[in-house]
């Protein structure tokens, strides 16, 4: 005799359907991205963000593991993240016009290749749930190139660097799963989200506060995971 699911069972099946809403949005950037509406794209594309981040504590919250089990959480946001942090962004930086001839075709070789070899690292985590190595948050990178419009030289050196970085035992930490400095973290990273979206509506106005914004915030989220190396706790010494 079968059991009946529980309401567990529906909350947790529910945690797994709106992580699966994370693929509509990055089809939506996708569709805006063909017809080269950038501000659009990026909406749509921080839209998939923000769900990125609230479906992990849900997931942890209702244990999807055990209530869900059916469905592989870790592969389903593995899957829709590629989209979302990786593909879709490249593909804007190649259409874009900010990276001419042979840069563009480096740029998303580089991007998409060592991003599907990262995706599918064991080791992509330390024990203190940061990323070892740029975790391939490819879309927040070049939201703020969009926003910036620095020289292709510079788009291309900083590319090769965090592409490098991907496979280098330098930190970087999770908005939400570090707990150093998580009451800084997490608002820090809420404030990019916000910026963020402020940017893409405003159609990246070189003027807008929204894009200092971006560069301090995206400053910080990506060298405080090495800044915890280099300031070690009383326990790691």
């Amino acid at each position: 005799m079968n059991k009946r699911p529980s309401k567990e069972n529906f909350t947790a099946l529910l945690v797994h359907l709106f992580t699966a809403t994370g693929a509509v949005f990055a089809m939506l950037a996708m569709l805006a991205a063909a017809e080269e509406k950038w501000s659009l794209m990026f909406l749509w594309l921080v839209v998939a963000f923000a769900v990125d981040g609230i479906d992990g504590p849900l997931a942890r919250h209702f244990d999807v593991k055990k209530n869900a089990p059916r469905f592989d959480g870790v592969l389903l946001d593995l899957i829709i993240d590629y989209l979302t942090y990786v593909f879709i962004p490249a593909f804007a930086l190649f259409k874009s016009g900010l990276l001419p001839g042979w840069t563009g075709w480096f740029a998303i070789i580089i991007i998409t290749f060592s991003s599907a070899l990262y995706f599918c690292d064991t080791n992509m985590k330390t024990k203190d749930n940061s990323f070892q190595g740029f975790p391939g948050c490819w879309n927040m990178v070049i939201l703020v190139l969009f926003a910036i419009k620095p020289s292709f030289w510079l788009i291309i050196a900083i590319v090769a660097v965090l592409a490098l970085s991907m496979f280098l035992p330098i930190k970087f930490i999770h908005p939400i799963r570090t707990a150093r400095w998580r009451i800084v973290n997490f608002p820090v990273a809420l404030l990019w989200t916000s910026f963020g979206a402020w940017a893409a509506w405003v159609n990246f106005d070189p003027n807008s506060l929204a894009i200092y914004g971006l560069i301090f915030c995206s400053s910080y989220l990506v060298l405080a995971g090495a800044l915890q190396q280099v300031l070690p706790t009383r326990r790691e010494n």
